[in-house]
C-alpha cells in the first residue's frame, strides 16, 4: 500500500473523474462496482479531507524525504541519463556506497510516516463498506433487480445496467459521515485491505488523467506569450 504527498486533495478531486453511468437496470439484471461506489461517497471524501488535515505535517515530511531520495538517486546515476538502472544500483551496493544505506533508511522513515495515514484511510473505507450490503439491498428493492453482476462479467452492456451511482446515493443517506480514528486494537480485514487498494488505484488513475489534461492545456495557454511582439 502507498500514499502520496498529495493523496488527500487528489482523492477528493479525482472522485469527480471516476465515471458512473446513469442508474437504472435492464431486464432485472444490473452491475455495480463496489470500489467505485465507495470512492464516490461523500463520507469518504470528507474522511480523506479530515485525514489530510490531521496528517498534513506527515505528508510534508514524506514529500521532503522523497525529494532527498531522488537527489541521492541522481548521485548514483553514474552515466547521468536521468535513469537509475538496476545495474547502477547493484554497482553502488557492491561498492558499499553509503548512499544506499541512507536511501533505505529514508524509505523506512517514509513507511513509518505513512502507516497512521493508511490506517486511518483503511478504517474510513471499512466503515462505509459495512453499510454497503444494506444500501445495495435498498437499490435492489427499489429497482426490482433480480441479479447484480460484477462489471467484468459483461462482454457488453448499455450504460443503464450500471447501478453504482444509485448505491452511492443510498450510502450517502445511510452513512453520511464516518470516523477516521480506529480503536487501538483495530486491524483491517483482508477484504477491506483489498478494497482500499482498489480505491487508491482509482484515485491515482484519475489523478494521472487530470495531470495529463493539465499538461495538454498548458502549452496552449503559453502560446500567446511565445509570439513575437511585432512583425
Amino acid at each position: 500500500m502507498k500514499t502520496r504527498n498529495s493523496a488527500f486533495a487528489a482523492a477528493l478531486l479525482s472522485a469527480a473523474v471516476i465515471s458512473a453511468p446513469a442508474s437504472a437496470q435492464v431486464a432485472g439484471i444490473a452491475t455495480a462496482d463496489t470500489s467505485v461506489v465507495i470512492a464516490r461517497t461523500k463520507a469518504l471524501g470528507a474522511a480523506y479531507q479530515s485525514i489530510g488535515t490531521q496528517y498534513a505535517t506527515y505528508a510534508q515530511q514524506i514529500q521532503q524525504k522523497r525529494k532527498e531520495i531522488n537527489d541521492m538517486n541522481v548521485q548514483l546515476d553514474t552515466n547521468k541519463d536521468k535513469e537509475l538502472t538496476q545495474a547502477e544500483l547493484d554497482a553502488a551496493v557492491k561498492a558499499k556506497n553509503p548512499l544506499v544505506a541512507q536511501i533505505e533508511a529514508k524509505q523506512k522513515e517514509i513507511g513509518q510516516l505513512q502507516d497512521p495515514i493508511i490506517k486511518a484511510q483503511l478504517y474510513s473505507v471499512e466503515q462505509i463498506a459495512l453499510k454497503y450490503e444494506a444500501a445495495q439491498q435498498a437499490v435492489i428493492a427499489a429497482k426490482k433487480i433480480n441479479i447484480i453482476l460484477a462489471p467484468d462479467a459483461f462482454v457488453w452492456a448499455p450504460d443503464a445496467v450500471d447501478v453504482s451511482a444509485a448505491i452511492t446515493a443510498e450510502l450517502d443517506k445511510v452513512a453520511p459521515t464516518v470516523g477516521t480514528t480506529p480503536p487501538a486494537d483495530w486491524r483491517p480485514s483482508r477484504q477491506g485491505a483489498n478494497l482500499y487498494q482498489q480505491i487508491q488505484q482509482l484515485f491515482e488513475n484519475a489523478a494521472r488523467v487530470q495531470a495529463a489534461q493539465a499538461a495538454n492545456q498548458a502549452p496552449a495557454a503559453q502560446t500567446p506569450a511565445q509570439q513575437p511582439d511585432g512583425r
